[in-house]
């Protein structure tokens, strides 16, 4: 069926509503329901300052849910993907042991049983199956909590989403687990078309059987709302019919699922309440609340989540996707919004939707910042304001608004947004936290603004970045700068300098202004294009931030000798620096092979299983090779008689599927990959079963 007008809105409100009500439920995650009454009360809004803990958080519900849809443009936007590739998918982004789930051991945990499965061979969907994993660990939740961007994808269609979720589900779950996807799934689906609740359930349980635990304790629930008042006479009934004790492991679907129709039917559609209640009720709050905040924000769009309380200044579309794609960490709810609207889009056969020529920062939804924030000034001067608004904007519709007062000499109004972790994020808690930045020396930083025609006076503007520096220390550099007189407009560019290989923790706008005036400032877009120019080694007095800018899939790196050592005790690793959108570029590094089986440099990499490498390969060759989901293509192969302890400078050029290496200078291979050819992706260092050293990667645009 045709995209409904408003779909690209409405996956935005869902994207939100999601990570919102992760947010929420998070600091309380797994407490009982007395004890959330006894220490927090009701849930009506964020909690995270009453625990102590920080409210933007990596979290696997999260993580998952916007990493593993990612199957569908790998594999050539199919609505008949398989779940086999989904599985595949798995093995391309999760780094074992640190990324994305919680990794609690086989038969422990569900997801990381299911990975080990796939990891040893044995596919999806036999990687979650009852048969493969049993009963109980086969029937937990995660089935449900990565599910909402396969429906997403699917508006109006819940039948498509039901089938994907029991595709995507079935990689690590089986049983009642996909019941409870399939129903959730094809009520986020039908939600872009039908709003009554009632309507959305009966949608959801046509697609599961009728014999099901699911369908029955969904039939019960809805009887328990017709007779009982009060939501907490309808909780208990769960506890006693459907509880923790009748439905075991380490979370259980059915128990969590029951808590998600609870909040449906008592919440009646309103967001705030709904979230209140499901999050009250306890158990997994965050996946349940992130799920049903999915829901309801594609349900009622923007407007219902604007209608209760300020639920998205404080998250300012901000999220962590710490996946073996490193550069996709540092993202927003904008960003994933258009990945997965335009995998709709492209089912459609429909032109992806990017706004003001695709540039990154762009504004054009609704209430979007994609995570600008005003930096607070000292001695108590409030931070600018800032105001998605409509207008301003010389290619597209809205731009956002930078109010700004009290501006005096040495007391600029800043605004900036994240390009890697910052600086309170590098020690979070809980799920593991890896990171590529997004912006590098030798970028060119495109702003384009405007001053507003009612300033009292004229304004400048000038483009910094904050990096790290000593001590995970921030340093600020300082860019050009363009002065707008009242209803003037403008653009700033910028070539980032050299970093001294630090990260680059943020890019913001300085405003000043003579005498204080108030006004206000409009950034149409900011974006950056093309491959960085820079040399990447271990920075003098470097701290934690620059280590965790390499994604490492490696078993050990050691920070002593070497800036690089990767040791691989079985198998092959990656030290992985860069962004998805690096391309026609020339990575050079020095390598020296100690007791290795194979080591070298790639390019292209887009997770552990999509990338081009030049190795120096066992048996006294030097090999070009296309990773592609465990198949190793080799693509040239030549003699080369190196040695352990020798030290080759390896170097490889890519453009599209066009590579070009040499070794020590001297040409090696010049190939054209006919089959599916990876145009991007970031650096790496490769290392198979032992030690290789390494002192700097450079990158620089290809010649």
């Amino acid at each position: 069926m045709p995209l409904p007008s408003d779909y690209i809105d409405r996956v935005y409100a869902g994207v939100l509503g999601k990570i919102i009500g992760v947010y929420l439920g998070r600091p309380f995650e797994g407490w009982s329901y007395e004890r959330i009454m006894a220490e927090l009360g009701e849930v009506w809004y964020y909690v995270h300052d009453k625990i102590g803990v920080p409210l933007i958080v990596t979290d696997d519900d999260i993580s998952g849910t916007f990493t593993f849809v990612r199957a569908l443009p790998d594999f050539g936007s199919r609505k008949d993907i398989s779940a086999e590739q989904i599985g595949q998918t798995w093995l391309n982004y999760l780094v074992e042991n640190r990324t994305v789930l919680w990794w609690g051991g086989l038969g422990n945990s569900t997801e990381h049983t299911a990975y080990i499965r796939l990891k040893n061979g044995i596919p999806a969907p036999r990687s979650g199956a009852i048969a493969t994993n049993g009963k109980v660990v086969a029937e937990q939740i995660g089935a449900q909590i990565f599910i909402d961007g396969w429906a997403m994808v699917a508006p109006g269609d819940p039948a498509l989403a039901a089938s994907l979720a029991w595709r995507a589900g079935s990689v690590s779950h089986d049983g009642e687990a996909l019941y409870g996807a399939q129903v959730l799934a094809a009520m986020e689906a039908q939600a872009f078309v039908e709003r009554d609740i009632d309507a959305l359930l009966d949608c959801g349980v046509s697609f599961i059987p009728k014999d099901s635990v699911i369908y029955r304790m969904i039939a019960d629930l809805r009887e328990w709302h017709a007779e009982l008042p009060d939501w907490r006479m309808a909780r208990q009934k769960i506890v006693e019919n459907y509880g923790y004790d009748k439905y075991g492991g380490n979370c259980h679907m059915v128990p969590n699922h029951a808590l998600i129709i609870l909040g449906l039917l008592y919440g009646q559609g309103d967001f705030q309440k709904s979230l209140m209640i499901t999050n009250t009720a306890g158990w997994d709050t965050d996946c349940n609340s992130g799920n049903i905040g999915c829901l309801l924000g594609i349900r009622g769009g923007l407007a219902g989540l604007d209608a209760g309380p300020d639920w998205r200044g404080p998250v300012a579309d901000r999220l962590y996707l710490p996946t073996a794609d490193g550069g996709r960490c540092v993202s927003d709810a904008v960003r994933e919004t258009l990945a997965i609207a335009n995998i709709a889009r492209d089912f459609e056969g429909l032109p992806a939707y990017a706004p003001k020529g695709g540039a990154r920062f762009h504004f054009e939804l609704p209430g979007s910042v994609q995570g600008f924030q005003g930096e607070p000034r000292p001695g108590g001067a409030g931070a600018p304001r800032l105001e998605n608004t409509p207008g301003h904007s010389r290619a597209g519709s809205r731009s956002l608004a930078i109010h700004y007062d009290h501006i005096a000499p040495g007391q600029p109004a800043r605004v900036f947004t994240p390009t890697f972790v910052a600086p309170d994020a590098i020690h979070m808690p809980g799920y593991g936290l890896m990171a590529c930045p997004t912006l590098y020396p030798g970028q060119t930083v495109t702003a384009r603004l405007a001053a507003d025609r009612a300033n009292p006076a004229e304004a400048t503007a000038a483009l910094y970045i904050q990096r790290y520096a000593a001590g995970d220390a921030l340093l600020r550099v300082h860019g050009p700068s363009l002065r707008l007189l009242p209803g003037e407009s403008g653009e700033l560019t910028w070539v980032i300098p050299d970093a001294g290989s630090f990260p680059i923790a943020e890019i913001g706008l300085e405003i000043s202004a003579p005498d204080g005036r108030a006004g206000t400032l409009y950034l149409d877009s900011l974006d950056w294009r093309g491959a960085p120019n820079a040399c990447f080694s271990r920075p003098e007095k470097a701290g934690k931030a620059w280590k965790i800018s390499w994604v490492s899939s490696v078993d050990h790196w050691e920070l002593w000798g070497e800036p690089f050592r990767p040791i691989q005790d079985k198998g092959r690793g990656l030290l992985i620096h860069g962004a998805d959108d690096w391309a026609n570029y020339r990575a050079e590094a020095d390598v020296t092979p100690h007791m290795v089986k194979t080591c070298g440099l790639a390019v292209c990499v887009m997770g552990l299983e999509r990338c081009y490498a030049l190795l120096l390969d066992e048996g006294g060759r030097a090999r070009l090779v296309k990773t592609w989901y465990g198949e190793q293509i080799e693509l040239a192969s030549a003699p080369l008689a190196w040695e352990f302890g020798l030290t080759y400078q390896l170097a490889l050029e890519t453009h599209g599927g066009s590579l070009c290496a040499w070794i020590d200078g001297v040409p090696f291979f010049d190939v054209q990959d006919q089959r599916d050819p990876l145009a991007s992706g970031a650096v790496a260092l490769v290392c198979e079963e032992g030690r290789s050293a390494t002192q700097s990667v450079r990158v620089q645009p290809a010649s």
